[in-house]
């Protein structure tokens, strides 16, 4: 039997000193396109990088050299052709077609560059999304993040930890209804959760002694930040059996420098796509209790009293202070009780709390503590917050028939890729941002 010859299908990552005068067949974008007389030039982008595609007027059929001499920018072709190779070529083989097929004509003008030097405005970018992933550099923010949510898994997994999934449909929120997103659930009224909080410390009354989840969170709070939105995928843990809050941020910590130091050796493309420059966080992380922070604050000039909370200005003025002692990532513990939501534990006669927040370079991106497991103590906290004990009926019930110690975390993940990727805005982190004002694409 007669055997078939396959012309086989190349990308720019994958063909080699062993394809040159073979004909392939590669398919992808009209990144642009060089008239220049007898001879055109079309730069042919797939998700690796680009090809050119050397048309010579008199070497190629001329519907050939018609379609693509003409052919509107970020059109989508597939060419058969012949690898050549080329000292002139960036890559060193150029591509010279045998036949070409147009997938899918782009409509001209387009509504935003994907290679052109001026810049567009962040809007702009944001409601052509479609288009902005396009360049090479908004899509290795999101290689970046996929690589550390897959680091997560690991580093998690060689603990023993289980992954499981809360509901997202919730009757009541972890820290009361402020911001919580009201939906209509048949015929009556739910939220969108906060958090999977009240989950997670349920879990840990059942054997299931350290979970995590990653997975989406929703936020009704009317900021307009640039580290603020309404959806975000929060990476959150907990741990049962404690001994103290220090035994969860002993498990963060190590989680975030496998995380950082995994996207240092596995995402080194990506990070030189970026320009970034990312380092590994000094170890031991140190440790600020919330009145060294207040103290360190007012000594550089900032206006604060104690028990107030940490603005954006404050975080960034803490993380130049910590920077110049050479540290990126660190602490913020015992932060004053009346701040923290019910479920935190108090510091036995003290204001203060068994709380912590994890900054990485001048922003928060995680938070935590160890909980109230007793049972009297926590309805305490709750009465003290002013919440309607009877709407966490199946939260208490955990609480009534053995829960052991716990504590644990939430921690933001588009916050962390922003700080590790030094971006303008955490909008950067998400494919499709959800703020106060954008609810589309």
């Amino acid at each position: 039997m007669q055997m078939i010859a396959i012309t086989p299908t190349r990308s720019s990552l994958t063909i080699t000193r062993e394809d040159y005068d073979r004909e392939v067949i590669v398919q992808g974008w009209v990144q642009d396109v060089r008239n220049l007389g007898g001879i055109s030039f079309v730069i042919l982008r797939d998700k690796h990088g680009v090809l050119q595609i050397a048309v010579p007027k008199k070497k190629v059929l001329p519907e050939i050299f018609e379609v693509l001499a003409t052919i509107p920018r970020e059109s989508v072709i597939s060419i058969s052709g012949v690898v050549k190779e080329s000292n002139q070529a960036k890559m060193g083989f150029e591509i010279v077609p045998i036949s070409v097929e147009v997938l899918s004509k782009a409509a001209s003008p387009l509504p935003l560059g994907v290679v052109d030097k001026v810049g567009a405005e962040v809007e702009t970018r944001f409601n052509n999304r479609f288009m902005d992933l396009r360049k090479a550099e908004t899509r290795a923010v999101f290689k970046v993040k996929s690589l550390v949510l897959d680091l997560i898994h690991e580093c998690l997994g060689k603990e023993d930890f289980i992954e499981v999934f809360t509901p997202k449909i919730v009757a009541s929120g972890a820290e009361g209804g402020a911001s919580l997103f009201e939906i209509k659930y048949f015929d009556r009224v739910a939220y969108l959760a906060q958090s999977p909080q009240l989950y997670k410390q349920m879990l840990m009354s059942t054997g299931l002694d350290k979970v995590y989840e990653i997975g989406p969170a929703f936020r009704a709070e009317p900021f307009d930040t640039i580290r603020h939105v309404s959806e975000f995928i929060s990476f959150d843990g907990e741990m049962a059996f404690i001994s103290s809050q220090r035994d969860v941020m002993d498990a963060i910590e190590s989680c975030m420098l496998s995380v950082i130091k995994g996207v240092m050796e596995r995402g080194s493309k990506h990070l030189e796509t970026l320009g970034v420059n990312l380092a590994l966080p000094r170890t031991p992380f140190p440790v600020l209790t919330y009145s060294n922070v207040v103290e360190i604050l007012i000594s550089e000039g900032r206006s604060i009293r104690e028990g107030e909370d940490l603005g954006t200005e404050e975080e960034k003025a803490l993380g130049d202070v910590m920077k110049s002692k050479g540290h990126d990532m660190y602490w913020i513990v015992e932060y004053p009780e009346a701040s923290k939501p019910f479920y935190i534990m108090e510091k036995n006669a003290t204001p203060f709390s068994h709380s912590f927040d994890l900054d990485y370079l001048g922003q928060e991106i995680a938070s935590g503590g160890q909980r109230e497991h007793r049972y009297d103590m926590l309805i305490s906290r709750m009465e003290k917050k002013g919440l309607d004990i009877s709407s966490f009926k199946s939260y208490l019930d955990a609480f009534m028939y053995g829960i052991p110690p716990h504590g644990g975390w939430g921690l933001g993940v588009e916050r962390l890729v922003q700080k590790m990727l030094d971006l303008p805005n955490i909008r950067e982190a998400i494919l499709f941002p959800r703020d106060r004002y954008r609810l589309t694409p």
